[in-house]
């Protein structure tokens, strides 16, 4: 099961192919983390003019999508990002866009908002306290009201491209309950750690606020109104990251099917042995089915529907478990050329594992469905 594409969209795939493959390869993935770097701000501003940024933004705001349905075309973007394992901030840039332009005091975010847009400033979305995972409540830090602003303690850990960014969407606790402020980067008291990753190139980062003060401005929408955005903030985060996986897993399995008609064992290709077909039949069944889950949970965000928190958290436990289990299987195909640092499958391998970890295990989801249908 696939996206019935419009022109429009197919407009949109291609332009994202086309410029993915020119600017960004896997060669320059690798030259990426050779320097210690996540991406090219120059190649990120030109993916933000090709509307990389702005699917989840409204035309009045300065946004606007190809097709109407914003959500739909940003899993398209992803997708491509995943079959190329390409760098740059699309989920966190996208979701704190999106957080930005809804919240009821769009105008008072408007000047970070532009330059999300324009691709001039990243942005990422921090909410998760250390080794707690993705949880609301344990991830809020502390905000105290304090004059006329508030002053922010705690900690986030495992910011995804925090380590870029330039600003910071902050989710607290404040008296009145769960708030989300705005912070920059520069802001006295925040510190911004940059940590190790298994992915080559996503800037993770643990972030500090030693009593970091900020104005009331800062504060998105009103004081302990942040529930429900703090859930499709959410939806949209685990939906690209989904969408992202098919795409990985989409292209591991091309080049390993090429692969087994490419390689000769005992005179014979290794494509031609019944075991490898039935193997190679059950990962695209996988594949295929895993499409299909992020297609309907795709569906369900774009129209607000009351059962797309269930079925965002459906792809992820099963796209999140089977994306793995595929990449594995195909390493386990190439042979000893899979396992060297030289073949590209291990940076399909190292992208999907650190997705199945972040926004929730494929557990934590399977939890969070029987909660939701209050099993």
């Amino acid at each position: 099961m696939r996206f019935e594409l419009t022109a429009d969209q197919r407009l949109l795939q291609t332009a994202t192919v086309d410029y993915l493959e020119k600017s960004a390869p896997l060669g320059v993935v690798r030259a990426l983390h050779d320097e210690g770097r996540s991406f090219d701000r120059r190649v990120w501003q030109r993916g933000a003019e090709l509307g990389w940024t702005s699917l989840l933004v409204p035309e009045e705001a300065g946004g606007g999508s190809v097709s109407g349905e914003g959500v739909v075309d940003a899993t398209i973007i992803a997708e491509q990002f995943g079959r190329g394992c390409a760098p740059g901030p699309l989920a966190a840039v996208n979701v704190v866009a999106a957080a930005l332009a809804e919240s009821a005091d769009a105008d008072q975010h408007a000047g970070l908002l532009g330059r999300l847009l324009d691709g001039s400033a990243v942005a990422a979305w921090a909410c998760c306290a250390p080794d707690r995972g993705w949880d609301p409540e344990a991830g809020a830090i502390e905000a105290r009201p304090d004059g006329d602003g508030y002053v922010l303690h705690g900690t986030h850990d495992a910011v995804e491209d925090g380590a870029d960014a330039d600003a910071f969407l902050v989710l607290a606790r404040t008296p009145e309950g769960l708030s989300q402020f705005v912070v920059d980067r520069d802001t006295d008291g925040l510190s911004v750690l940059r940590l190790e990753s298994l992915d080559m190139v996503r800037g993770f980062a643990r972030v500090d606020y030693a009593g970091v003060r900020v104005p009331a401005t800062a504060l998105v929408g009103a004081a302990g109104t942040a529930e429900a955005a703090v859930e499709r903030q959410f939806q949209l985060a685990v939906l690209l990251q989904c969408a992202e996986l098919v795409g990985a897993v989409e292209r591991v399995l091309e080049f390993t099917r090429q692969w087994m008609f490419d390689r000769y064992s005992f005179g014979r290709p290794l494509a031609s042995y019944q075991a490898l077909k039935h193997r190679m039949a059950d990962m695209t069944l996988w594949s295929e089915s895993g499409q299909a889950t992020m297609a309907a949970a795709a569906k369900a965000v774009q129209d607000r529907r009351s059962d797309a928190g269930e079925l965002v958290s459906v792809a992820k436990s099963y796209i999140g478990q089977r994306a793995t289990d595929i990449i594995q299987d195909c390493v386990q195909l190439h042979g000893g050329l899979g396992v060297t640092w030289e073949h590209d499958i291990h940076i399909y391998l190292r992208r999907a594992t650190v997705n199945r970890l972040s926004w929730g295990t494929p557990s934590v989801h399977r939890r969070r469905i029987a909660d939701l249908l209050n099993v």
